[in-house]
């Protein structure tokens, strides 16, 4: 079974190989039970909306789960109220209210598209000044992350937020991995054929 450092250096890898530290020391807040500032961090109902509107659109249903179905929006509001801090918790609500001005929800599909698209542009930029450390989350384990000042931005977040969720899912595991319990060494299936799901192991 796939274990917790493997998953979170996989989802790692797809937002770029490198978390923000806030999500990171989230994580490891999580497991330790630690609670960083309970009860700061709510969401209004159209607050919420935008979320599980950007949400599925990183994640969209398909032949499988999408982040709504999977529980992706739910799982991103608890995890910034139980283990994130308040720099956090300023960015995304500002990230969430720049896109209620903007009315992201009245938006067609495509428009909406071209907002979360110049968004990840706008982001990719301001994460330029964001420095590269290294921190410990094992034992002899390091991780690659990412700091700056004034809280990691909206998309980043939400988009580290919405993977994490997705993956450690029950649904977005199944929809994205087989699992074959075989008795046996391990051997790695280098021909995968086409729409075959990776192997959870």
């Amino acid at each position: 079974m796939l274990n917790r450092r493997d998953a979170v250096s996989r989802i790692a890898m797809l937002v770029g190989g490198v978390f923000s530290a806030p999500t990171l020391f989230a994580m490891e807040a999580k497991k330790a039970g630690i609670v960083a500032e309970a009860g700061t961090f709510t969401l209004t109902e159209s607050q919420r909306k935008i979320v599980a509107a950007v949400a599925e659109h990183i994640i969209p249903k398909t032949s499988t789960a999408g982040a709504i179905e999977a529980g992706v929006p739910p799982f991103i509001e608890m995890m910034l109220n139980d283990c994130y801090k308040k720099p956090e918790h300023v960015s995304f609500k500002k990230g969430v209210d720049n896109l209620a001005k903007a009315k992201f929800l009245d938006q067609s599909h495509d428009g909406q598209v071209a907002m979360l698209t110049l968004l990840e542009a706008d982001t990719k930029e301001l994460m330029k000044s964001y420095s590269a450390s290294k921190v410990k989350v094992g034992d002899n384990v390091d991780k690659d992350v990412l700091e700056g000042a004034g809280g990691v931005p909206f998309w980043r977040v939400m988009k580290e937020l919405t993977l994490l969720g997705y993956y450690t899912s029950e649904k977005g595991i199944e929809g994205s991995f087989e699992y074959h319990p075989v008795p046996g060494k391990f051997e790695v299936i280098s021909n995968m054929k086409p729409d075959q799901k990776s192997f959870v192991y």
